[in-house]
């Protein structure tokens, strides 16, 4: 057990510090400090002594050297019943030190500063900070460590439940939290200087990439019962909606493939600005659609294909109401995410209790002290044996100014506005990947396929079964008639273009560049189809 006794506190972010600092004193510890920490104190009226007539050795060298000193890391290292070490501990007239209280210097905060130079970003560099906090972690069945702020409260409620004591099992935990700090602290550091060119000009890759995550949840299983799985998110504050920082409202724990399916409707339905649904099966969108209401999307979303939105990941981004919820209720659903349920809509969910509804409007809250880079949450990761392939998201969006009408025949308004809702959807769709739309809702959805066509000739498929599911009558041109098409990479040859036209299709958005655009655009035009070619590739893998 471990009796605070003296306590050292050197700290960048004095958020909470004067109230933990007095409920100190209010235990008759002695507080040690340095700097601008001693200062904070001292005007608050909490007694310090500083930490150079601790040691009797002078701060030197611009702060630089002032807890770098045996008396400092004797009195954290000392094992305390070890009677070699107090020997040498008396010996030395060094005393014992219970708790150190460090944060550190804010590198990670400069160096996302557009303006940091090097200078500002090595003087930023802590050093002592990182020293001390170690020495009492590896001490710590004697010695308190804390490196968070918002562990005062915890570290204060059991000092005053044990007469001034800190459990083991306490400073166990604490002790793990500073280790995991000074290694994304050490990984900070290494992943900026590592990003430097040979001018001293941050890139986007480091040349050695130091990430750190922390595991949310362990899971029963992975992809397959077989595999073990566990969930670990980002720390510090995600600027989009995730389900890293979802509150899950109801329903049973979240499964791997839960979180993944989820993760490509949130992100898909966060393309539009209209009210929108988007329902997603085994990593690709079954169904989307945009319209004046939530609901009305909803079940056009859902009617594209009712077979495969069974037991699907529903995302909106509207609020969910209770006539939204009676709809979805009466079907068999995994997951609901929205920014928020209205308290009805609750009411009727809570009758089927194991579908699990996800609230992202807190997505934007932090769960740790901000300690990754911002861009780093807009890069993605896959895993290959021996590897890690990373790169940015694809979170670029269409350019309408750079859109190229390479066909006779240009769109109309309402196949134009077809056009960029069916290019949203494409992006999240598996290569080789076909959307159809009509009326700004998905008709028919062809996903990772080998072959565009057959990619193609799926979902038209797809949309005639729908449209027989639901009892209605396939007009002559075709379940597809009147749609437009989507594809996420060029067409390679005109027979994609044939069976588009073949289907009902009235005009085509891709991204061209291939040798034979000029036989896919002579196609349209043999067909009388509006082409959009608009310079972007999106495949999906």
């Amino acid at each position: 057990m471990a009796i605070i006794k003296r306590a050292l506190i050197s700290v960048s972010d004095k958020s909470g510090l004067g109230e933990f600092a007095s409920g100190l004193v209010r235990h008759g510890v002695e507080i040690l400090s340095t700097g601008g920490t001693a200062k904070a104190l001292q005007q608050l009226g909490i007694p310090v002594k500083d930490v150079a007539a601790f040691t009797g050795f002078p701060e030197m060298l611009d702060g630089r050297v002032k807890t770098l000193h045996p008396k400092i890391h004797g009195g954290l290292l000392a094992v305390r019943d070890n009677p070699a070490h107090q020997a040498q501990m008396a010996a030395h007239d060094i005393q014992p030190i219970d708790m150190v209280v460090v944060n550190l210097y804010p590198f990670e905060a400069t160096v996302a500063r557009s303006d940091c130079t090097l200078e500002e970003a090595i003087e930023n560099i802590d050093i002592g900070g990182p020293s001390m906090l170690r020495s009492a972690a590896k001490n710590y069945r004697s010695v308190t460590v804390i490196v968070d702020p918002r562990d005062y409260s915890v570290v204060l409620a059991e000092m005053d439940a044990h007469a001034g004591v800190v459990s083991i099992e306490r400073n166990a935990a604490l002790a793990r939290t500073c280790f995991a700090r000074t290694a994304a602290y050490d990984g900070a550091i290494s992943n900026w200087l590592s990003s430097l060119d040979d001018e001293g000009m941050p890139q986007l890759f480091p040349a050695t990439l130091t990430m750190q995550f922390h595991k949310r949840q362990s899971m029963r299983y992975g992809e397959n019962p077989h595999q073990l799985a566990a969930f670990y998110t980002e720390p510090g504050p995600i600027a989009r909606p995730s389900l890293a920082r979802a509150d899950q409202l109801q329903g049973k724990e979240l499964s791997f493939n839960n979180i993944h399916d989820a993760n490509g409707a949130l992100e898909l339905v966060h393309e539009f600005q209209d009210p929108t649904v988007v329902i997603v099966k085994h990593a690709n969108p079954c169904g989307v659609a945009s319209s004046d209401n939530l609901l009305t999307a909803y079940q056009q979303a859902r009617d594209c294909d009712r077979t495969s939105a069974f037991g699907g990941i529903i995302a909106c981004n509207r609020p969910v109401s209770k006539e939204l919820a009676q709809e979805m209720t009466a079907m068999f659903v995994e997951a609901v995410i929205a920014p928020s349920f209205e308290e009805e809509a609750l009411a009727l969910f809570a009758s089927k209790k194991n579908v699990r509804l996800l609230a992202t409007q807190t997505a934007a809250r932090s769960t740790a002290p901000g300690r990754v880079a911002p861009e780093w949450t807009m890069m993605e990761m896959k895993r290959v044996l021996g590897g890690l392939l990373v790169q940015e998201r694809d979170t670029l969006l269409l350019r309408k100014n750079e859109l190229r009408v390479v066909s006779a025949r240009h769109p109309s308004d309402a196949e134009l506005r077809d056009l960029e809702f069916a290019w949203k959807v494409v992006k999240y769709v598996k290569s080789n990947a076909i959307v159809y739309a009509r009326n700004h809702c998905t008709v028919g959805v062809g996903a990772g396929q080998m072959s565009r066509v057959d990619a193609s000739r799926i979902a038209v498929w797809k949309a005639g079964e729908a449209a027989r599911s639901l009892g209605i009558a396939i007009p002559p041109g075709g379940a597809v008639a009147g749609s437009v098409l989507a594809s996420d990479a060029f067409f390679p040859f005109r027979d994609g273009i044939d069976a588009a036209a073949e289907a009902g299709a009235t005009a085509v958005i891709q991204p061209g560049g291939s040798v034979r655009d000029e036989e896919v655009i002579e196609a349209a035009n043999a067909h009388n189809m509006a082409m959009l070619f608009t310079g972007v590739r999106h495949f999906r893998h």
